[in-house]
């Protein structure tokens, strides 16, 4: 429920801000909002869900974002639309992680890693579904507003109604971004690089679909399709680079995104079939990135420094994600529409050169690489669970020995 709502609301929010009439410039300002709360959330929200428990925090956080939701409607503002963004990000960070420990408790080490992959298909399920409830109503109006805001509501209903006993909470203590760096320069800046990538097209993805003359519903199915490109994705590439050295699968990632992503500035001028086509390419690559860099830099760290790893990469993601949407809205604002693409061209290929460098300054490590794990390309993640699950494997691999 959380992810049907906010696939939904990310792509109305950038459709609305347009039918508002606000430059691509600020709607890239709003939408960047969400990311800075989220990446904030993931730093605070533990002290709110310390302080009161799982149940009463995610009550709390749910009814703030479907206020937050509803409130769009009241004051077309960029100002106010930005710190309503804050407030949704925040409280999104504080549910997904209530909603990942309760997971992680229930789990057992010997079915993480599975219950991890069913997580983030529902995680994707949902984001991409959430697109198609678009067109239940129309953007310029506020009903669409008022659906969102009741399915946040109807997301409270299984929480509250749980006999089950909450878990306890653990605030993991972050690695320096220093040291993290020199632990595996490249999966750092894969990470901010995807962090960038994917909060672009998660932002502003809909505001390039409308700009190059889609339909409501095609830009629906534009958005699914890069989704769920990127859940098919997932596991063939992911268990590609366990067997291979993860730069060099990251090179043919990174590589194969900024290459779609021409494919995608050439299909704007064509049917419509063609770009939906490409998008779901692109996004199956581009949303992988995230996970092969988190999964190189557990290649290179200490294995009892796991959860601090992850905490640490959760910044560099949120960083990254907080940048992107701006800097693309300027590159639209100076090259039009395909300005977005050409963006993320940008970021892929610096990446992919940054990787080469790589490549020659270190020879590839001979310790036992961690197993795979798919990671969620929409910046929800707490990771708590698929720290969690590493954990497991890598200790499910050390008694099989």
């Amino acid at each position: 429920m959380l992810m049907l709502g906010q696939g939904m609301i990310n792509t109305l929010l950038g459709l609305r801000s347009r039918i508002e009439g606000f430059s691509t410039e600020t709607t890239g300002f709003i939408m960047t909002g969400q990311f800075i709360g989220m990446l904030v959330g993931a730093l605070l929200a533990v002290r709110v869900i310390s302080a009161v428990g799982h149940i009463r925090s995610f009550a709390a956080f749910a009814s703030i974002m479907s206020v937050a939701v509803l409130a769009h409607v009241l004051y077309a503002d960029p100002i106010f639309w930005f710190v309503l963004r804050l407030a949704t990000g925040f409280c999104m960070a504080g549910m997904i992680m209530v909603v990942e420990s309760w997971v992680n408790e229930r789990s057992v080490n010997e079915n993480r890693g599975k219950i991890l992959s069913l997580y983030m298909i529902t995680s994707y399920v949902g984001s991409g579904s959430g697109q198609f409830m678009l067109l239940l109503g129309d953007p310029a109006q506020f009903q669409l507003f008022v659906i969102a805001s009741m399915v946040y509501s109807f997301a409270l209903v299984p929480i509250l109604l749980t006999r089950a006993t909450a878990p306890k909470p653990i605030t993991p203590q972050r690695m320096k971004f220093t040291k993290l760096f020199l632990t595996s320069p490249v999966g750092v800046i894969g990470t901010v690089c995807a962090g960038m990538s994917n909060s672009s097209l998660n932002g502003m993805g809909a505001v390039f679909a409308g700009e190059s003359g889609l339909t409501l519903p095609q830009v629906s199915t534009f958005m699914a399709a890069a989704i769920f490109g990127g859940m098919l994705l997932q596991f063939p590439i992911g268990r590609i680079s366990d067997r291979f050295d993860r730069r060099t699968v990251l090179i043919i990632a990174a590589g194969s995104t900024a290459l779609l992503g021409l494919v995608v500035i050439w299909a704007t001028g064509q049917d419509v079939i063609f770009l939906i086509a490409a998008i779901a390419l692109y996004g199956g690559f581009s949303f992988t990135i995230y996970a092969i860099s988190s999964s190189q830099v557990n290649d290179m760290a200490d294995r009892d420094k796991l959860v601090q790893v992850s905490a640490g990469l959760l910044i560099a993601y949120g960083v990254g994600a907080s940048i992107g949407p701006v800097v693309a809205a300027q590159f639209m604002t100076l090259a039009g529409p395909n300005g977005f693409f050409m963006f993320l061209i940008g970021v892929n290929c610096t990446l992919v050169v940054f990787t080469f460098v790589r490549i020659f300054q270190r020879r590839r490590h001979l310790e036992q690489k961690a197993t795979f794990m798919p990671l969620g390309g929409m910046n929800v993640s707490s990771k708590q669970l698929y720290t969690a699950a590493v954990t497991a494997e890598q200790k499910s691999s050390d008694d099989s020995k």
